[in-house]
């Protein structure tokens, strides 16, 4: 068994009769807030043969802190073939409860004798109050303000630092000058010199020049790998190719 089904139920107070009133949340919330007020004050008018009319009046403490409908309606609901009870137990951060857990009992605070609902009385304050409401909400949450005379505050900055450091750069790689186009080969021929492949960041950086001026160059010296293993990379052209390992390969054929 569960340690909840296992504690007491105490029902001393089996035989008090209950209200179980729905109330709006506004006024629940209001009176979480009252603690140790009274809330307000309930009235009964009984009629022969009709069922008695019950209002709720909120006193002056719970109306003080915010603005609800002043009076409010109490209708009656049927309980037929309903049995209700209300249950209770120890606050389990109380200290009574945190000595001595498990003694902890159930409470049954009574049965529902009545089931009502608290509703607004539907008068000339209620009506004022609901318009107020909806004048609050169809508010827009941001208006534009005119001013007279300029404000650092809302000035803007005209140059960010990353902005400023960005155009740097582009004025920076813009400025780069076409070197004479024999020069640019002759950069070329002592890079392919050492490597056989390279791709077109690199030879960027060796030779310093424009990438749509030194790509035009290398269309002319070299072929574009599309295939692997040496993909997107550039390699001299056949007619052009000279490297150390030809050289000792064809002084190697003469000797023989």
């Amino acid at each position: 068994m569960s340690q909840q089904s296992m504690k007491d139920l105490d029902v001393t107070n089996c035989s008090r009769g209950l209200w179980l009133v729905k109330v709006p949340k506004y006024l629940g919330d209001k009176w979480a807030n009252c603690a140790g007020h009274d809330v307000g004050k309930l009235k009964i008018t009984r009629v022969p043969g009709e069922r008695p009319a019950i209002t709720f009046k909120s006193s002056e403490h719970t109306m003080k802190d915010g603005k609800i409908p002043r009076e409010h309606k109490v209708i009656s609901h049927s309980l037929k073939e309903m049995t209700l009870g209300v249950l209770s137990q120890p606050d389990p951060g109380s200290s009574s409860a945190a000595a001595a857990p498990e003694t902890q009992q159930l409470y049954l605070e009574g049965q529902v004798i009545h089931k009502l609902e608290c509703q607004p009385v539907v008068d000339d304050y209620y009506i004022n109050q609901k318009k107020e409401a909806v004048k609050k909400a169809a508010k827009p949450l941001r208006t534009v303000k005119l001013i007279d005379r300029p404000l650092n505050v809302y000035k803007p900055i005209s140059h960010h630092k990353q902005n400023v450091h960005l155009e740097q750069k582009k004025k920076a790689a813009g400025k780069m000058i076409r070197d004479d186009k024999d020069k640019v080969m002759e950069l070329l021929f002592a890079a392919f010199e050492k490597h056989q492949y390279y791709n077109i960041k690199d030879l960027h950086k060796i030779t310093r020049q424009p990438i749509i001026y030194l790509k035009v160059i290398l269309k002319e010296l070299c072929d574009y790998n599309v295939k692997h293993p040496h993909k997107n990379m550039w390699e001299l052209k056949p007619e052009y190719r000279h490297y150390k390992t030809d050289e000792k390969a064809v002084e190697n054929s003469v000797s023989d």
